[in-house]
């Protein structure tokens, strides 16, 4: 399956807003007041987004299928159904 690239690339750009980001925000704003506040959000941002993203991705790798039909209820169904 050709999952890794998709999962490869979100990863990145999850990783560089949550770690590279904070570290241009320290090294840019270091006067300011915020800069803490700033990390911390550019950081929480990056981690719930990924999980969240993570999460969606994983479900849909992965999907629930519905209950299993034996063949012969198959068979009673399809024979059921054509009359009407």
């Amino acid at each position: 399956m050709s999952y890794e690239l998709p999962l490869t690339v979100v990863t990145l750009f999850w990783f560089v807003v949550g770690a590279v980001f904070p570290v241009l925000v320290h090294f840019c704003m270091r006067t300011s007041p915020h800069k803490g506040l700033i990390q911390t959000m550019l950081v929480l941002t990056a981690v719930c987004c990924y999980i969240f993203w993570l999460c969606t991705f994983l479900a849909q790798l992965n999907p629930l299928f519905g209950p299993q039909l034996e063949n012969d209820v198959i068979r009673y169904l399809k024979v059921d159904w054509d009359k009407n």
